[in-house]
């Protein structure tokens, strides 16, 4: 039941292997150099022998079940295929290979075989049912309380009280699904890897030296030395439409970009998709609820799809009539440059960096050469050192899945291990697009203290011929982003591994993360990392004013492309799958009516919206950043009102309250201990400048 391992004494068979044989390495982190693609199906088959043992054990106990024998033993299974499961799934995603690729189609519907007829077990979940029916007078802690009911949730929410006739078909369309999300994946991942537009001679027009040097960089990792390519990474296909002065391939890029997974090639989604829908739809109502989104919603903090909605609606007003304002000024742009074209999508990026320089002496590029990937590791970290005493020593002898991979051991203000912490941040062919936060091994103490290993993976441009890599202002944002998770996993401090660091609603978790952001463009910050990478001059101090004051600019756009994804997230899992017909068709309705401008494009096209097709875990749960962005934008003003962004008392409630505590407690709860009260709902227009726009009063 876990989702974490502790060190666990290597199985007598096959000592081998190296995923079966106990770990020698610093800190037992996994020996990468050792694994090779055809250890991972023994291994799999032997973690999925142990823990079905392990369950069978607690199953067939014949003692009286109490929190020790039921639902903590359930805690202590399954570390092996922790273990197994989370070096594969990092590297699948991380740095994969059609070896590795194979290996997942199948262990995907390995592991749904193997979890169905666990988490519908009868007999375990009446156990578990049991002890939630007198836990008053169980005298548990707090945390053990929570896990009590949350392992209830899980048990009830996976079916385990249906009729045996709906348990197999439930498990059926697990497998199935399993099955979709895996080759959904693979496909975006295939029209990633297949495409790419080489620069010529005069293709390179408007793009800076360092958008340059970076093609290069990406051309030799695809065996191409010499030439410079743009690639449908969103790290190269964005600053590419923000900077080319050529139209032409501007729209080149900008198409293919927008129709992976819809080439009517076999990487191509649309019927994946619908049968998706049909089948998390069939599943809501196995279990009771009018749709998916019902469902899904019951377990968050919104709980219904007319709270999230509501919310969506919020914003969607002013982010729209603000977008439009600023597509007429765009379209003003257009003319007094002498062209007759309508502004189309491939255009907005482009115009809005002249907008943005002509209203708030503001661009990009001007801010790039200061935001070096190690500066703004150092200000991540010295941030967190700041707020929570943590500090960073790097490591050079912890074994990684690849060259660029870096390690830093993280330490508590006394000197004492907390942990270590990867940071895989290039792009390259063999990693799927995007940046996330993941683990190794999460934090627990059940037994004994057991330190994660927590990874931050990003898809940042490398720099070329020694040059560092030069972030924009996006791309500094994310490392703080998944940095704020990666803190939420490092400092988590419970006992159970099912509660550990992100282990919370999905509405809450971008809460840490979101929240983190607001360090990186903090003036003292940035004065102190944002260094000049040739001259280590500081950031101008003019410079400096005009990136703060032009960071709402924008505003209506970003909004826009956000919720538009984010409704269409949560119609697809509203209304009938069978009424959904034609995806492209779908899409188009939906965007018609909430009045999509057409010359913004969805931040992620259905086609491509792993989040919510690659797995379930956002499906009806795109809102979730705008959910969490009302508690973070809120729950900053705890140190703004304090007058110190380090202010001592609130970072130790704020570790304490919301780092720590995982999910050992409601996050309501939790976010109310540390603020003093629930999140004030205008303070995410304020932060996105949207609360002067007419449609927002």
């Amino acid at each position: 039941m876990s989702e974490s391992s502790g060190p666990i004494a290597a199985p007598a068979a096959d000592a081998g292997n190296p995923l079966l044989a106990a770990w020698t390495t610093p800190f037992e982190t996994p020996p990468f150099a050792e694994i090779r693609p055809e250890h991972f199906m023994p291994a799999f088959e032997q973690a999925f022998a142990d823990h079905a043992g392990e369950i069978a054990a607690i199953v067939n106990d014949p003692t009286e079940p109490d929190f020790d024998n039921t639902v903590t033993a359930l805690e202590r299974s399954g570390k092996l295929l922790n273990r197994v499961a989370a070096v594969f799934y990092d590297l699948v995603s991380a740095h994969s290979s059609p070896e590795l690729l194979k290996i997942d189609e199948e262990v995907s519907l390995r592991m749904a075989r193997h979890w169905n007829p666990i988490m519908m077990n009868a007999v375990l979940f009446g156990r578990i049912a049991a002890l939630r029916d007198k836990a008053a007078r169980l005298n548990l802690t707090p945390e053990q309380s929570r896990l009590l009911e949350r392992s209830y949730t899980r048990f009830h929410r996976a079916g385990a009280g249906l009729d045996e006739a709906s348990k197999a078909r439930m498990a059926a369309i697990n497998e199935r699904l399993a099955q979709l999300g895996t080759s959904f994946s693979h496909h975006l991942l295939g029209d990633e890897q297949e495409w790419m537009m080489e620069l010529g001679e005069g293709d390179t027009e408007g793009l800076p030296d360092s958008f340059v040097a970076a093609a290069r960089a990406a051309a030799e990792e695809r065996g191409l030395p010499g030439k410079a390519v743009v690639t449908l990474s969103r790290s190269s296909v964005e600053p590419f439409l923000k900077m080319s002065s050529r139209r032409d391939l501007r729209e080149k890029v900008y198409r293919a970009f927008i129709a992976r997974g819809d080439n009517g090639n076999d990487n191509d989604n649309n019927a994946i998709i619908g049968e998706i829908l049909s089948l998390r739809e069939e599943s809501a109502k196995l279990l009771g609820y009018p749709t998916f989104a019902a469902y899904r919603l019951e377990d968050s903090m919104a709980k219904t799809p007319e709270a999230v909605r509501g919310l969506l609606e919020r914003v969607w007003k002013p982010a729209r009539a603000r977008a439009l304002a600023d597509r007429d000024a765009l379209q003003e742009l257009v003319t007094e440059e002498g062209s007759n074209f309508k502004l189309a999508p491939w255009d907005w990026r482009y115009y809005a960096e002249k907008l943005r320089q002509r209203r708030a002496n503001f661009d990009d590029a001007a801010i790039k050469p200061y935001l070096t990937l190690d500066g703004m590791i150092a200000a991540a970290f010295d941030t967190a050192t700041r707020l929570f005493g943590i500090t960073f020593q790097e490591r050079k002898d912890v074994p990684v899945w690849h060259p660029d991979v870096r390690v830093w051991e993280v330490k508590d203000a006394d000197g004492a291990h907390r942990g270590l912490f990867y940071g895989d941040y290039y792009a390259r062919p063999s990693k799927r697009s995007g940046a996330w936060m993941t683990s190794l091994r999460d934090q627990q103490k059940l037994d004994s203290a057991v330190a994660p290993l927590i990874i931050n993976v990003c898809n940042f441009a490398k720099g070329a011929g020694g040059e560092p890599s030069l972030l924009s202002p996006d791309d500094a944002r994310t490392l703080f982003h998944e940095f704020g998770h990666g803190l939420h996993g490092m400092l988590s401090d419970v006992t159970y591994p099912s509660l550990s660091g992100t282990s919370v609603f999905t509405d809450f978790v971008e809460l840490p993360s979101q929240l983190y952001e607001h360090w990186q463009e903090q003036p003292q910050v940035l004065r102190q990392f944002a260094r000049h990478y040739q001259t280590g001059e500081p950031l101008p101090d003019d410079l400096l004013q005009r990136f703060i004051a032009a960071r709402k600019f924008g505003q209506g756009f970003a909004t826009v492309e956000f919720v538009s994804s984010a409704l269409l997230d949560l119609e697809f899992h509203t209304q009938p799958a069978a009424s959904i017909g034609e995806v492209r068709a779908f899409e188009r309705k939906e965007l018609d009516k909430i009045g999509m401008p057409e010359e913004i494009a969805l931040r992620h096209r259905p086609t491509q919206f792993g989040h919510i097709f690659s797995g379930d875990h956002y499906a009806s749960g795109y809102y979730s950043y705008m959910w969490s962005e009302v508690m973070d934008a809120d729950a900053f003003g705890a140190f703004e009102e304090a007058g110190d962004i380090f202010a001592p008392d609130v970072a130790k409630r704020l570790r304490d309250d919301i780092y720590s505590s995982g999910g050992s407690r409601d996050p309501e709860e939790a976010y109310v201990a540390f603020r003093g009260r629930k999140p004030e709902p205008d303070a995410l227009l304020r932060r996105r400048g949207l609360l002067d726009t007419p449609e927002a009063a």
